[in-house]
Order: structure tokens, then C-alpha cells, then sequence
């Protein structure tokens, strides 16, 4: 599963007030925040491997199908 399979669709009610919306501004910061502290070195991993190039296909030994 890749982090596309993850992604939920939020609806952001457009009725908060100012301070509403830093109010979960804030906690969304913060707990990105922690998250980062406890899992760093792995968050980074994962984005490495997720934005290394895919290696091309691996080309058969059967050489009767080219030209």
C-alpha cells in the first residue's frame, strides 16, 4: 500500500470563525511536530523511497522477439 491508498478527503467547514480555524491550525502544527520528533529517520526513509526513480524492466535473455 502507497501513501495515495492513505489519503482521506477532509472537508474544511467554511462557517470557522478566525480563531477556530488557528485553533485546529495549531493542533494539526503540533502534532505534526510530534509525529516528526518520534518518527523522523522513518518518515525520511519512506519519502526516499517513495521519490526514487523505479528502475526500468528487466530485459528477457530471449532475444527472439526484436527486430
Amino acid at each position: 500500500m502507497n501513501r495515495t491508498d492513505l489519503r482521506v478527503l477532509l472537508e474544511i467547514p467554511d462557517h470557522w470563525t478566525p480563531e477556530q480555524a488557528l485553533a485546529v491550525f495549531e493542533l494539526v502544527d503540533d502534532l505534526r511536530e510530534r509525529i516528526l520528533s518520534r518518527y523522523e529517520a522513518q518518515i525520511r526513509q519512506a519519502a526516499s523511497e517513495e521519490c526514487a526513480p523505479s528502475l526500468p524492466a528487466e530485459r528477457s535473455s530471449d532475444t527472439s522477439d526484436t527486430f
